[in-house]
Protein backbone atom coordinates (compact mmCIF):
# COMPACT_ATOMS: atom_id res chain seq x y z
CA UNK A 1 0.00 0.00 0.00
CA UNK A 2 1.22 3.52 -0.81
CA UNK A 3 2.49 5.69 2.02
CA UNK A 4 -0.01 8.06 3.61
CA UNK A 5 -0.12 11.48 1.92
CA UNK A 6 -0.91 14.02 4.66
CA UNK A 7 -3.26 16.90 3.98
CA UNK A 8 -0.40 19.27 4.72
CA UNK A 9 3.31 19.18 5.55
CA UNK A 10 5.26 22.45 5.96
CA UNK A 11 8.36 22.93 3.80
CA UNK A 12 11.17 23.47 6.31
CA UNK A 13 14.76 23.23 5.09
CA UNK A 14 18.22 23.51 6.66
CA UNK A 15 18.28 27.26 5.98
CA UNK A 16 15.11 27.70 8.07
CA UNK A 17 16.50 25.57 10.88
CA UNK A 18 19.81 27.45 10.88
CA UNK A 19 17.98 30.79 11.09
CA UNK A 20 16.19 29.68 14.24
CA UNK A 21 19.33 28.10 15.72
CA UNK A 22 21.24 31.36 15.20
CA UNK A 23 18.63 33.22 17.23
CA UNK A 24 18.80 30.60 19.97
CA UNK A 25 22.59 30.96 20.07
CA UNK A 26 22.31 34.76 20.22
CA UNK A 27 20.77 34.71 23.68
CA UNK A 28 17.87 36.99 22.66
CA UNK A 29 14.81 34.79 22.11
CA UNK A 30 11.74 36.96 22.51
CA UNK A 31 10.55 40.00 20.52
CA UNK A 32 13.56 41.93 19.27
CA UNK A 33 15.56 42.79 16.18
CA UNK A 34 14.45 39.75 14.15
CA UNK A 35 10.77 40.51 14.76
CA UNK A 36 11.32 44.10 13.63
CA UNK A 37 13.19 42.93 10.52
CA UNK A 38 10.36 40.52 9.73
CA UNK A 39 7.86 43.36 10.04
CA UNK A 40 9.87 45.64 7.75
CA UNK A 41 10.46 43.02 5.06
CA UNK A 42 6.87 41.78 5.14
CA UNK A 43 5.50 45.33 4.89
CA UNK A 44 7.77 45.97 1.90
CA UNK A 45 6.67 42.71 0.28
CA UNK A 46 2.95 43.59 0.41
CA UNK A 47 3.37 47.34 -0.15
CA UNK A 48 2.15 48.50 3.26
CA UNK A 49 3.68 51.34 5.30
CA UNK A 50 3.54 49.44 8.61
CA UNK A 51 3.43 45.86 9.84
CA UNK A 52 3.13 44.47 13.36
CA UNK A 53 4.28 40.89 14.01
CA UNK A 54 2.00 38.94 16.33
CA UNK A 55 1.52 35.44 17.70
CA UNK A 56 -1.54 34.65 15.53
CA UNK A 57 -3.91 35.99 12.92
CA UNK A 58 -6.58 35.90 15.63
CA UNK A 59 -4.49 38.37 17.62
CA UNK A 60 -4.15 40.53 14.50
CA UNK A 61 -7.91 40.62 13.97
CA UNK A 62 -8.50 41.38 17.65
CA UNK A 63 -6.00 44.26 17.73
CA UNK A 64 -7.30 45.70 14.45
CA UNK A 65 -10.83 45.85 15.83
CA UNK A 66 -9.57 47.35 19.08
CA UNK A 67 -7.60 49.97 17.16
CA UNK A 68 -10.66 51.14 15.22
CA UNK A 69 -12.57 51.55 18.49
CA UNK A 70 -15.05 48.66 18.36
CA UNK A 71 -17.21 48.66 21.51
CA UNK A 72 -20.05 46.75 23.09
CA UNK A 73 -23.23 46.88 20.99
CA UNK A 74 -21.45 47.54 17.70
CA UNK A 75 -21.89 45.21 14.72
CA UNK A 76 -19.35 43.79 12.27
CA UNK A 77 -20.23 42.13 8.95
CA UNK A 78 -18.48 38.76 8.69
CA UNK A 79 -18.82 35.92 6.15
CA UNK A 80 -20.41 32.76 7.49
CA UNK A 81 -18.00 30.71 5.33
CA UNK A 82 -14.91 31.15 7.48
CA UNK A 83 -12.99 29.79 10.44
CA UNK A 84 -14.01 30.49 14.03
CA UNK A 85 -11.52 33.32 14.61
CA UNK A 86 -13.03 35.79 12.13
CA UNK A 87 -16.27 36.23 14.06
CA UNK A 88 -14.99 35.14 17.47
CA UNK A 89 -12.86 38.29 17.83
CA UNK A 90 -15.99 40.43 17.39
CA UNK A 91 -17.54 38.79 20.44
CA UNK A 92 -14.49 39.72 22.55
CA UNK A 93 -15.95 43.26 22.56
CA UNK A 94 -19.51 42.11 23.30
CA UNK A 95 -20.26 43.27 19.76
CA UNK A 96 -22.37 41.31 17.27
CA UNK A 97 -20.97 39.35 14.32
CA UNK A 98 -23.51 39.81 11.52
CA UNK A 99 -23.08 36.84 9.20
CA UNK A 100 -23.16 37.22 5.40
CA UNK A 101 -23.72 34.44 2.85
CA UNK A 102 -21.14 33.61 0.19
CA UNK A 103 -20.97 33.60 -3.59
CA UNK A 104 -21.60 30.15 -5.13
CA UNK A 105 -18.52 30.11 -7.38
CA UNK A 106 -15.71 31.49 -5.17
CA UNK A 107 -17.30 31.04 -1.71
CA UNK A 108 -16.11 34.57 -0.90
CA UNK A 109 -18.41 37.03 0.87
CA UNK A 110 -21.27 38.16 -1.40
CA UNK A 111 -20.93 41.96 -1.69
CA UNK A 112 -24.55 42.27 -2.90
CA UNK A 113 -25.71 41.29 0.60
CA UNK A 114 -23.73 43.89 2.53
CA UNK A 115 -25.98 46.89 2.06
CA UNK A 116 -29.11 45.25 3.48
CA UNK A 117 -27.18 44.00 6.54
CA UNK A 118 -25.92 47.45 7.55
CA UNK A 119 -27.56 49.18 10.52
CA UNK A 120 -26.67 52.33 12.47
CA UNK A 121 -24.60 50.07 14.75
CA UNK A 122 -22.43 48.62 11.96
CA UNK A 123 -18.79 49.59 12.48
CA UNK A 124 -16.72 47.37 10.15
CA UNK A 125 -16.60 44.66 7.50
CA UNK A 126 -14.23 41.69 7.65
CA UNK A 127 -13.91 40.16 4.17
CA UNK A 128 -12.16 36.76 4.16
CA UNK A 129 -10.13 35.86 1.08
CA UNK A 130 -11.34 32.28 1.00
CA UNK A 131 -8.77 29.63 -0.01
CA UNK A 132 -6.41 32.44 -1.05
CA UNK A 133 -8.59 34.16 -3.69
CA UNK A 134 -9.18 37.86 -3.02
CA UNK A 135 -12.72 39.07 -2.49
CA UNK A 136 -14.35 41.72 -4.70
CA UNK A 137 -12.58 44.53 -2.87
CA UNK A 138 -13.78 47.24 -5.25
CA UNK A 139 -17.40 46.70 -4.25
CA UNK A 140 -16.63 46.04 -0.59
CA UNK A 141 -14.58 49.24 -0.32
CA UNK A 142 -17.29 51.21 -2.11
CA UNK A 143 -19.94 50.05 0.37
CA UNK A 144 -17.56 50.73 3.23
CA UNK A 145 -16.84 54.28 2.13
CA UNK A 146 -20.49 55.06 1.56
CA UNK A 147 -21.42 53.95 5.07
CA UNK A 148 -18.23 55.06 6.87
CA UNK A 149 -17.22 51.49 7.73
CA UNK A 150 -13.71 50.24 8.39
CA UNK A 151 -12.44 47.34 6.26
CA UNK A 152 -10.40 44.76 8.17
CA UNK A 153 -9.25 42.04 5.75
CA UNK A 154 -8.86 38.48 7.01
CA UNK A 155 -6.01 37.36 4.78
CA UNK A 156 -5.16 34.20 6.72
CA UNK A 157 -5.25 32.33 3.38
CA UNK A 158 -4.06 35.13 1.13
CA UNK A 159 -0.29 35.48 1.09
CA UNK A 160 0.97 36.10 -1.50
CA UNK A 161 -2.15 37.30 -3.32
CA UNK A 162 -3.16 40.41 -5.21
CA UNK A 163 -6.30 42.13 -6.42
CA UNK A 164 -6.25 44.20 -9.62
CA UNK A 165 -2.49 44.53 -9.34
CA UNK A 166 -2.44 45.55 -5.67
CA UNK A 167 -1.03 43.17 -3.10
CA UNK A 168 -3.35 41.92 -0.40
CA UNK A 169 -2.00 43.77 2.61
CA UNK A 170 -2.13 47.20 0.99
CA UNK A 171 -5.85 47.62 0.28
CA UNK A 172 -8.07 47.69 3.40
CA UNK A 173 -7.66 49.73 6.59
CA UNK A 174 -5.91 46.75 8.21
CA UNK A 175 -5.01 43.34 6.79
CA UNK A 176 -4.45 40.30 9.00
CA UNK A 177 -2.24 37.37 7.99
CA UNK A 178 -1.63 33.92 9.45
CA UNK A 179 1.64 32.00 9.66
CA UNK A 180 0.08 28.92 11.25
CA UNK A 181 1.75 25.58 10.47
CA UNK A 182 -0.49 24.88 7.44
CA UNK A 183 -0.16 28.32 5.82
CA UNK A 184 1.83 29.22 2.69
CA UNK A 185 4.67 30.47 4.86
CA UNK A 186 4.87 29.50 8.51
CA UNK A 187 6.33 30.51 11.85
CA UNK A 188 4.66 27.53 13.56
CA UNK A 189 2.15 29.84 15.20
CA UNK A 190 2.14 33.50 14.27
CA UNK A 191 0.53 36.36 12.42
CA UNK A 192 1.00 39.86 11.04
CA UNK A 193 -1.19 42.91 10.64
CA UNK A 194 -0.44 45.55 8.00
CA UNK A 195 -1.78 49.08 7.66
CA UNK A 196 -0.94 52.48 6.17
CA UNK A 197 -2.32 54.25 9.25
CA UNK A 198 0.54 55.30 11.59
CA UNK A 199 -1.76 55.88 14.56
CA UNK A 200 -3.44 52.51 14.08
CA UNK A 201 -0.08 50.73 13.79
CA UNK A 202 1.21 52.41 16.94
CA UNK A 203 -1.91 51.45 18.87
CA UNK A 204 -1.72 47.82 17.75
CA UNK A 205 1.98 47.61 18.61
CA UNK A 206 1.42 48.95 22.12
CA UNK A 207 -1.62 46.78 22.75
CA UNK A 208 0.26 43.68 21.58
CA UNK A 209 2.48 43.91 24.67
CA UNK A 210 0.25 44.73 27.64
CA UNK A 211 -0.34 48.32 26.57
CA UNK A 212 3.20 49.27 27.59
CA UNK A 213 4.72 52.55 26.48
CA UNK A 214 6.68 52.81 23.24
CA UNK A 215 9.82 50.69 22.89
CA UNK A 216 9.19 48.87 26.17
CA UNK A 217 10.52 45.74 24.44
CA UNK A 218 14.00 47.33 24.54
CA UNK A 219 14.09 47.55 28.33
CA UNK A 220 16.48 44.58 28.67
CA UNK A 221 18.91 45.85 26.04
CA UNK A 222 21.71 48.42 26.33
CA UNK A 223 19.43 50.87 24.51
CA UNK A 224 16.56 50.52 26.93
CA UNK A 225 15.44 51.58 30.39
CA UNK A 226 13.87 49.73 33.28
CA UNK A 227 11.12 52.36 33.31
CA UNK A 228 7.87 51.86 31.40
CA UNK A 229 4.27 53.04 31.59
CA UNK A 230 1.02 51.20 30.92
CA UNK A 231 -0.92 53.44 28.57
CA UNK A 232 -3.89 51.05 28.16
CA UNK A 233 -4.89 47.57 29.36
CA UNK A 234 -3.43 45.49 26.56
CA UNK A 235 -2.74 41.88 25.63
CA UNK A 236 0.16 39.41 25.26
CA UNK A 237 0.30 39.01 21.50
CA UNK A 238 3.95 39.65 20.56
CA UNK A 239 5.90 37.35 18.21
CA UNK A 240 9.22 35.90 19.39
CA UNK A 241 12.48 36.40 17.53
CA UNK A 242 12.77 32.63 17.14
CA UNK A 243 9.45 32.55 15.26
CA UNK A 244 10.34 35.71 13.32
CA UNK A 245 13.63 34.17 12.17
CA UNK A 246 11.72 31.26 10.69
CA UNK A 247 9.24 33.70 9.15
CA UNK A 248 12.01 35.73 7.52
CA UNK A 249 13.62 32.63 6.05
CA UNK A 250 10.26 31.44 4.74
CA UNK A 251 9.41 34.90 3.38
CA UNK A 252 12.48 34.80 1.15
CA UNK A 253 11.10 31.60 -0.45
CA UNK A 254 7.45 32.66 -0.59
CA UNK A 255 7.37 33.24 -4.35
CA UNK A 256 8.86 29.82 -5.05
CA UNK A 257 6.36 28.17 -2.73
CA UNK A 258 3.53 30.04 -4.47
CA UNK A 259 4.66 29.09 -7.99
CA UNK A 260 4.65 25.43 -6.98
CA UNK A 261 1.16 25.73 -5.51
CA UNK A 262 -0.07 27.49 -8.65
CA UNK A 263 1.38 24.77 -10.87
CA UNK A 264 -0.17 22.01 -8.78
CA UNK A 265 -3.55 23.78 -8.79
CA UNK A 266 -3.39 23.87 -12.60
CA UNK A 267 -2.66 20.13 -12.64
CA UNK A 268 -5.71 19.50 -10.47
CA UNK A 269 -7.88 21.64 -12.75
CA UNK A 270 -6.70 19.74 -15.83
CA UNK A 271 -7.17 16.40 -14.09
CA UNK A 272 -10.82 17.08 -13.25
CA UNK A 273 -11.83 19.07 -16.33
CA UNK A 274 -13.82 16.23 -17.92
CA UNK A 275 -15.66 15.24 -14.71
CA UNK A 276 -19.04 17.00 -14.46
CA UNK A 277 -19.47 15.48 -11.00
CA UNK A 278 -16.75 17.81 -9.67
CA UNK A 279 -16.75 21.61 -9.69
CA UNK A 280 -13.56 23.41 -8.59
CA UNK A 281 -14.02 26.92 -7.23
CA UNK A 282 -14.27 29.66 -9.83
CA UNK A 283 -11.21 31.84 -10.42
CA UNK A 284 -11.57 35.56 -11.10
CA UNK A 285 -9.57 37.19 -13.91
CA UNK A 286 -8.28 40.18 -11.96
CA UNK A 287 -6.59 38.40 -9.04
CA UNK A 288 -3.47 36.50 -8.10
CA UNK A 289 -4.75 33.52 -6.14
CA UNK A 290 -2.50 32.49 -3.21
CA UNK A 291 -3.60 28.85 -3.60
CA UNK A 292 -3.67 28.12 0.11
CA UNK A 293 -6.44 25.57 -0.49
CA UNK A 294 -7.72 23.58 -3.44
CA UNK A 295 -11.44 23.10 -2.85
CA UNK A 296 -13.78 21.05 -5.01
CA UNK A 297 -17.54 20.71 -4.77
CA UNK A 298 -19.24 17.39 -5.51
CA UNK A 299 -22.52 17.23 -7.41
CA UNK A 300 -24.77 14.93 -5.33
CA UNK A 301 -27.26 14.61 -8.20
CA UNK A 302 -24.59 12.91 -10.32
CA UNK A 303 -23.07 10.68 -7.63
CA UNK A 304 -24.28 7.67 -5.66
CA UNK A 305 -21.91 8.43 -2.80
CA UNK A 306 -22.08 11.14 -0.19
CA UNK A 307 -19.39 13.68 0.57
CA UNK A 308 -18.61 11.74 3.77
CA UNK A 309 -18.21 8.50 1.80
CA UNK A 310 -16.02 10.31 -0.74
CA UNK A 311 -13.68 11.49 2.04
CA UNK A 312 -13.65 8.01 3.57
CA UNK A 313 -12.65 6.51 0.21
CA UNK A 314 -9.78 8.98 -0.11
CA UNK A 315 -8.62 8.10 3.38
CA UNK A 316 -8.74 4.42 2.45
CA UNK A 317 -6.41 5.24 -0.41
CA UNK A 318 -4.05 6.88 2.08
CA UNK A 319 -4.77 10.45 0.95
CA UNK A 320 -5.49 13.14 3.52
CA UNK A 321 -8.17 15.71 2.89
CA UNK A 322 -10.33 18.12 4.86
CA UNK A 323 -13.41 20.38 4.72
CA UNK A 324 -13.08 24.18 4.80
CA UNK A 325 -15.25 25.23 6.52
CA UNK A 326 -18.26 24.30 8.58
CA UNK A 327 -20.06 27.64 8.14
CA UNK A 328 -20.44 29.61 11.34
CA UNK A 329 -24.23 29.62 11.27
CA UNK A 330 -24.23 25.82 11.63
CA UNK A 331 -22.34 25.86 14.94
CA UNK A 332 -24.28 25.68 18.23
CA UNK A 333 -22.97 28.99 19.58
CA UNK A 334 -24.15 31.01 16.57
CA UNK A 335 -27.49 29.20 16.48
CA UNK A 336 -28.13 29.69 20.18
CA UNK A 337 -26.62 33.12 20.81
CA UNK A 338 -27.74 34.89 17.64
CA UNK A 339 -30.55 32.74 16.24
CA UNK A 340 -28.92 31.99 12.90
CA UNK A 341 -30.29 29.09 10.85
CA UNK A 342 -29.38 27.33 7.57
CA UNK A 343 -32.26 28.89 5.63
CA UNK A 344 -30.73 32.35 6.09
CA UNK A 345 -27.56 31.26 4.28
CA UNK A 346 -28.65 28.97 1.43
CA UNK A 347 -25.45 29.20 -0.62
CA UNK A 348 -23.07 28.41 2.24
CA UNK A 349 -25.39 25.72 3.62
CA UNK A 350 -25.50 23.99 0.23
CA UNK A 351 -21.77 24.39 -0.41
CA UNK A 352 -20.88 22.89 2.95
CA UNK A 353 -22.61 19.63 2.03
CA UNK A 354 -20.50 19.33 -1.14
CA UNK A 355 -17.03 20.66 -0.24
CA UNK A 356 -13.76 18.75 -0.03
CA UNK A 357 -10.29 20.29 0.30
CA UNK A 358 -7.58 18.27 -1.44
CA UNK A 359 -3.91 18.31 -0.36
CA UNK A 360 -2.00 21.26 -1.82
CA UNK A 361 1.41 22.38 -0.58
CA UNK A 362 4.86 23.05 -1.93
CA UNK A 363 6.49 20.02 -0.30
CA UNK A 364 4.28 17.68 -2.34
CA UNK A 365 5.68 16.17 -5.52
CA UNK A 366 3.98 16.11 -8.92
CA UNK A 367 3.62 12.39 -8.37
CA UNK A 368 1.58 13.14 -5.22
CA UNK A 369 -0.70 15.41 -7.23
CA UNK A 370 -1.20 12.83 -9.98
CA UNK A 371 -1.84 10.16 -7.36
CA UNK A 372 -4.54 12.33 -5.78
CA UNK A 373 -6.09 13.05 -9.17
CA UNK A 374 -6.16 9.33 -9.99
CA UNK A 375 -7.80 8.51 -6.65
CA UNK A 376 -10.46 11.19 -7.07
CA UNK A 377 -11.19 10.07 -10.63
CA UNK A 378 -11.52 6.44 -9.55
CA UNK A 379 -13.96 7.32 -6.76
CA UNK A 380 -16.03 9.54 -9.06
CA UNK A 381 -16.16 7.07 -11.94
CA UNK A 382 -17.19 4.24 -9.63
CA UNK A 383 -19.76 6.43 -7.90
CA UNK A 384 -21.47 7.87 -10.97
CA UNK A 385 -25.25 7.69 -11.12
Amino acid sequence: MAAYLPFHVPEIDDEDIEAVVNVMRSGWLTTGAKARQFEQEFAAKVGARYAVALNSCTAALHLALEAIGLVEGDEVLVPTMTFAATAEVVTYFKAKPVLIDCLPDTLNMNPDLLERAITPRTKAVIPVHFAGQPCDMTRILEVGRRHNLRIIEDAAHAFPASYKGKSIGSIGDCTCFSFYATKNITTGEGGMVTTDDAECADRMRRMSLHGLSRDAWKRYTNQGSWYYEIVAPGFKYNLTDMAAALGLSQLHKADRFWKTRERYAALYADGFRDLPEITPLGIQDDVQHAWHLYVIQLDPARLRITREAFIERLQQQQIGCSVHFIPLHLHPYYRNAWGYNPEQFPVASRAFQRMVSLPLYSKMSEMDIHRTIAAVREIVLEGRQ
